[in-house]
């Protein structure tokens, strides 16, 4: 009988990300993408949506563009010893064992490390914050939409993803690109098959197009365009607009991100052509450039930097 996923993860919370330019980064996301800055210290800076999380990106200064970490919340600390043990079920070691979390924001939590080295973190009970703007007026970002990852083998990845932490695949654009979910929102996660490991981008969510819209309006007058974009994906059927941060990692805003019903979606593989790329045709296909930026630089994974 083959071991059960480790938990019920109820949202991705948060991730890290590791850049060359961390400061001016994150001078990019607090004065212009629209995040709020938490805390900084020397090499790390740690900003905030309008939602309710604590901190939805961190930064920390690095040698070269990486992933740090990826966060999902847990709804309890018992949750968290369970976890645990289910990871030793299925062979998967710890770099944290389960308990306080030593960081901003605190929490009780684990991590471990995905077939390709990437850090999960598990987090329950973290420090609770009040929504920035609770009436949804700005036009900022929400929270943390999803993580898009390249991956030198995507039907292990997604192996990994659904066996282990019990995701489900909510579709595929041929065999080229998976989505999955863990909640409601049709994927927090996504797989690009590629030549090696890499970070692809990272989504924010806005509260609806017009946020959406205003949010690039407010890039576009201050001489930042679009890499690609303003379009609608087909799968997912959310709204796109992607950008580079001054490292040159890829961040997009997205809006009205398709909701699933457990009991009633079809997981269906979508075909790669410019029209379902983009359906609204505004955008059309990415090009060459963007390909480029979200191709991004070989991910060594959290061994060739994490000291626990």
């Amino acid at each position: 009988m083959s071991a059960e996923p480790i938990a019920r993860l109820r949202a991705l919370r948060a991730v890290t990300l590791r850049s060359t330019r961390c400061a001016d980064s994150g001078e990019f996301y607090r004065e212009v993408w629209g995040l709020r800055q938490v805390e900084t210290d020397r090499d790390a800076v740690w900003l905030r949506g309008s939602g309710d999380e604590h901190h939805v990106l961190q930064l920390q200064q690095a040698e070269q563009n990486a992933l740090g970490k990826i966060a999902f919340a847990v709804a309890t600390p018992r949750e968290i010893d369970a976890a645990a043990a289910r990871l030793a079920a299925h062979g998967v070691g710890l770099v944290t064992e389960p308990g306080k979390l030593d960081q901003v924001g605190g929490g009780y939590g684990l991590r471990f490390a995905d077939p390709e080295g990437r850090l999960v973190e598990l987090s329950a009970e973290v420090e609770a914050v009040v929504p920035g703007d609770p009436y949804g007026h700005a036009a900022v970002p929400r929270k943390l939409a999803h993580v898009v990852l390249n991956t030198v083998d995507i039907d292990a990845a997604c192996e990994f993803y659904t066996r282990v932490l019990g995701m489900r695949i909510s579709d595929w654009s041929e065999h080229q690109m998976a989505f999955l979910r863990c909640n409601a929102d049709h994927h927090v996660i996504a797989f690009n098959q590629a030549e090696f490991a890499s970070v692809n981008h990272i989504a924010y969510e806005m509260n609806s197009i017009d946020h959406f819209m205003r949010g690039i309006g407010r890039l576009k007058h201050n001489g930042i365009t679009p890499l690609w974009g303003p379009g609608r994906h087909g799968p997912g059927s959310n709204t796109f607009g992607y950008f580079a941060d001054p490292a040159g990692l890829v961040c997009e805003y997205t809006s009205e991100v398709a909701q699933v019903e457990e009991d009633a979606w079809l997981c269906r593989v979508w075909r790669r052509t410019p029209e379902l790329s983009d359906l609204w045709g505004t955008a059309g296909p990415p090009s060459k450039d963007v390909r480029a930026h979200m191709r991004g630089v070989p991910d060594p994974g959290y061994s060739a930097w994490w000291r626990s």
